[in-house]
């Protein structure tokens, strides 16, 4: 449903997108995940028509984006970071008018503003106006108009930021739903977004694409790596050197709430046994700094992404 053929964005000197090439299938959830500034937004932006790129080809449902702005908007439905919705309106008075700006017919329309408020759970505010209503219920609304065509295409651009835990849930909650009936491409840079809510993950980092696979498939991509939690009495530049020092680190992090005069701090070795720990010990033994604990802690899809973002510069230490 969405074909992304080395995608080039340039503004001026600056390339925010360079040479991006992904697929996503029907019915798939699929997230774009980066840090701000990524070129996330950008990328959303040549899928939904609002501006060409520089090279390259992008397709949603067999539409050129650059050449067929029209059509492209019939098949799309786009939730965008900052959502324009007119405050002074009640819930279900904005969707009517949305269906209407879309054209479509009365009969329909009445069935899908029904629809909409009812699968974004918003049918106990419908009659409120939307400038009362919480983030949550907002971020609602916009989903519920960027679904009211029942679009080929959901785009949605960081569609949980800014909401509380509650209401992260309840709209991870809402997308999960949509797998099968629609295919999504959301953007985020929260890691927890893509490994409970995408089918697959692109992962993007100034502009260029690093890697592409499951969320577990890229977790079993750390399998023989490991992060080891060192907590010792000693001064934490000290400690942070002579453990970064160890063979078969490859950095060390600060670790709050060690408590007063000791320091914790996370080590990430590429080598998942106890013979790293070992040394560890002994380096930190040795300084005749307290030992506290050596650990090995379970390695997430974040410790995945900051390698593979890093992997190219000076590994990233304290």
């Amino acid at each position: 449903m969405i074909q992304v053929e080395h995608l080039t964005k340039e503004f001026g000197a600056t390339r925010a997108v360079d040479d991006i090439s992904f697929d996503v299938g029907r019915g798939e959830i699929i997230g774009l995940l980066g840090p701000n500034g990524s070129g996330k937004t950008t990328i959303m932006r040549i899928l939904t028509g609002f501006f060409p790129p520089t090279a390259g080809q992008a397709r949603v449902a067999g539409i050129d984006v650059s050449k067929q702005g029209l059509e492209l908007r019939q098949q799309i439905g786009y939730l965008p970071e900052s959502t324009a919705l007119y405050p002074d309106m009640r819930v279900e008075a904005f969707l009517r008018f949305c269906a209407e700006v879309r054209g479509l017919p009365r009969a329909r329309s009445r069935a899908r503003v029904a629809a909409v408020l009812h699968d974004c759970g918003l049918g106990e505010v419908r009659g409120r106006l939307i400038g009362k209503l919480s983030k949550g219920y907002r971020q609602r609304v916009g989903l519920a108009q960027a679904l009211l065509h029942e679009p080929a295409v959901l785009i949605l651009d960081e569609p949980t930021v800014g909401l509380d835990p509650r209401q992260i849930i309840e709209i991870r909650s809402l997308i999960a739903g949509l797998r099968g009936r629609t295919t999504v491409l959301l953007s985020t840079h929260i890691l927890p977004e893509v490994s409970t809510t995408c089918d697959r993950v692109v992962i993007i980092d100034r502009g260029h694409m690093v890697a592409e696979d499951t969320a577990a498939a890229l977790s079993r991509k750390l399998e023989g790596s490991e992060r080891i939690l060192v907590t010792v009495e000693g001064p934490a530049a000290s400690v942070c050197a002579a453990v970064r020092a160890v063979a078969g680190v490859e950095r060390v992090e600060l670790n709050n709430g060690a408590g007063e005069g000791a320091t914790s701090l996370v080590a990430y070795s590429r080598v998942a046994d106890a013979s790293v720990r070992r040394a560890i010990a002994a380096e930190v033994v040795g300084h005749g700094w307290g030992l506290i604990e050596v650990r090995p802690l379970p390695l997430t899809l974040e410790d995945l992404f900051v390698r593979l973002v890093t992997e190219e510069g000076t590994p990233e230490t304290p």
